[in-house]
């Protein structure tokens, strides 16, 4: 997470510092500096009062322009500058005109303002350069003005501690607002990344509200799904029951049947024996909601299986004048699969090559062993249908967003669950489609 700090909100920043550290300058001194008349009262009884009335304008003045500065928005340089001169002056004042034996208590007075000023205030270290230099300069002018005793008695009763501490306490400006500037930006950079923190997540709360709204959605699709494989599922367990009962009424009276209707009779039997076996399982509602499909596992002959699809398609394949090439292996070839998955598997991929091929084609059936793996190939050497319909086709969720429930579409959903169902078995389903036509390849592991 990139954050920028921009030159003006930087200044804004280091401004409110600014004056949030001229404040605490500001408001000590007003409550603090009228009561040095204690001080004056001790050791100079004879002048206190002129002094507690200096003291008390002084203050009101530093107040006034305090208020102000605050109103319009000045430059807080200009109010610490000109508070601590009339702070100077008025110490200036008193350490030329009072008494020599308490001339030490002032200048300790004089120091400990301009030292409290220099460790609170918050500008560039020359200010308080110059502020000691006005301080000395106002020292010297008001010697040559009021002060009854030589310099060296000046310097000798305190003056020497003034300078030194007015002098090292400049120092400490410098390191000061460096400090402060720093600290000004590193917050700034917090309250910022904050801020984007905040924003984000607001985003993903937002992004999360949105997804339980679609989840809620899709459980409530998913319900309604649920009841329709309910519904369709028993309506079509009443239709497959009696077209059972109706095919065995035909067969109870056999002798009347043709040996062609009898074949035909049995396909409708062995048909509708599969078409029970998938109803079971997809009202089994354990099973539809399980995480895997469960399978009646079986050894049987798949090649006998693959021949069995292809001869109940024959007839489909010959009213579209389609030729269908029985290249399926007369050898047994046995596997360990669900039987009516695996023949639901090429039924689904042979009636779809049927459907959709063109008219005086000829599609060839492949069955063989490779690697110790029987294959089932449908070789279609007619127009090519693209690889990417073959993808959308083998696209469940796909299929069911575009599929149109009133035009033929290539876009049905038997592709799709004859892949789920050889993947489920653990076998591979692939395709491709190029210039020779398109090619469907379907591979199960043998029982050795």
């Amino acid at each position: 997470m990139f954050v920028q700090i921009t030159k003006e909100e930087y200044l804004k920043a280091i401004s409110k510092k600014a004056w949030y550290q001229t404040n605490n300058i500001i408001w000590t001194i007003i409550f603090v500096y009228w009561l040095f008349f204690i001080v004056d009262y001790i050791f100079s009884p004879d002048i206190w009062v002129q002094f507690f009335i200096i003291r008390l304008i002084t203050t009101l003045i530093i107040l006034s322009l305090y208020s102000l500065f605050q109103r319009r928005n000045y430059n807080y340089r200009i109010l610490l500058h000109i508070t601590l001169f009339l702070l100077s002056a008025t110490s200036a004042i008193l350490c030329n005109v009072v008494d020599l034996s308490h001339l030490n208590v002032y200048f300790l007075m004089f120091s400990a303002i301009f030292l409290f000023f220099n460790l609170q205030v918050f500008w560039e270290p020359f200010n308080s350069v110059i502020q000691a230099a006005l301080a000395f300069l106002l020292l010297a002018l008001f010697f040559n003005l009021f002060s009854q005793y030589s310099i060296d008695l000046i310097i000798a009763n305190g003056g020497q501690v003034f300078f030194i501490i007015a002098l090292v306490s400049c120092l400490v400006p410098g390191a000061r607002f460096k400090v402060i500037q720093r600290d000004v930006r590193s917050q700034l950079l917090i309250n910022k990344s904050n801020e984007q923190l905040k924003e984000q997540y607001q985003d993903i709360n937002q992004k999360n509200t949105i997804i339980d709204t679609q989840y809620e959605e899709l459980r409530k699709l998913d319900n309604q799904k649920n009841s329709f494989i309910n519904i369709a599922g028993h309506d079509l367990k009443n239709l497959v029951s009696s077209i059972v009962m109706s095919n065995n009424m035909l067969r109870e009276e056999d002798f009347r049947l043709s040996p062609d209707q009898l074949e035909l009779s049995g396909y409708i039997a062995q048909s509708a024996e599969k078409m029970q076996y998938l109803l079971n399982k997809l009202m089994d509602v354990k099973e539809i909601e399980a995480p895997e499909m469960k399978f009646n596992l079986e050894v049987f002959d798949i090649n006998h299986e693959a021949s069995h699809v292809f001869r109940g398609l024959v007839e489909t394949a010959q009213m579209k004048n389609i030729h269908l090439v029985d290249n399926i292996s007369s050898i047994p070839i046995m596997v360990n699969l669900d039987r009516v998955f695996a023949g639901q598997v090429f039924q689904n991929l042979l009636s779809n090559a049927i459907k959709f091929s063109q008219t005086n084609n000829s599609i060839r059936v492949v069955t063989s062993i490779q690697r110790q793996k029987f294959v089932f190939e449908i070789i279609d050497e007619g127009i090519p249908i693209g690889i990417y319909e073959l993808d959308n086709m083998f696209n469940k969720l796909k299929t069911l967003s575009e599929a149109s429930g009133h035009v033929e579409s290539r876009l049905g959903l038997g592709l799709s669950i004859a892949k789920l169902m050889t993947q489920e078995m653990g076998g591979e389903l692939s395709y491709r489609s190029d210039d020779n036509g398109n090619y469907f390849r379907v591979e199960f592991q043998v029982i050795n």
